[in-house]
């Protein structure tokens, strides 16, 4: 799973979502894609497991690039435990999406195989999705 090599900070705010995404929103390396249409966090499990779908696509050629990292520390209390006593430890690290950022990118197979592939993964993901393709976003 992706997970930061360092921190400058240990915890994060939770942070505000709105507006749309100003960086990453155009095809750079393959030539379909997945765009987020909705918003809200994907964790690096959810990476992890959208990946692995993508790959099981590209067996026999094929490339896949991940356009999103999870760089937000999410900290969490352990059950049962009394309020106060400071913030929780960190559990995982999630990305943050806004609308319109490409979050994977494939290139090397056939279109109706990557349409295919793109769209199983953003099953996998949990906020609405679109498949795109290099040229008409």
């Amino acid at each position: 799973m992706l997970v930061p090599k360092r921190a400058k900070y240990r915890k994060q705010f939770r942070g505000i979502m709105k507006g749309n995404s100003t960086r990453g929103t155009e095809i750079s390396f393959g030539e379909y894609a997945l765009k987020a249409i909705g918003r809200g966090w994907i964790s690096s499990r959810q990476i992890e497991s959208g990946r692995k779908v993508l790959t099981r696509y590209t067996q026999k050629g094929g490339r896949v690039w991940i356009r999103i990292f999870p760089d937000k520390p999410i900290s969490d209390k352990p059950p049962e435990v009394r309020m106060g006593g400071g913030k929780g430890d960190v559990v995982e690290y999630v990305a943050v999406i806004r609308p319109g950022r490409v979050i994977f990118e494939m290139g090397g197979i056939p279109e109706g195989m990557a349409r295919e592939a793109l769209e199983a993964s953003g099953r996998k993901l949990p906020l609405k999705t679109k498949y795109i393709k290099r040229g008409n976003v």
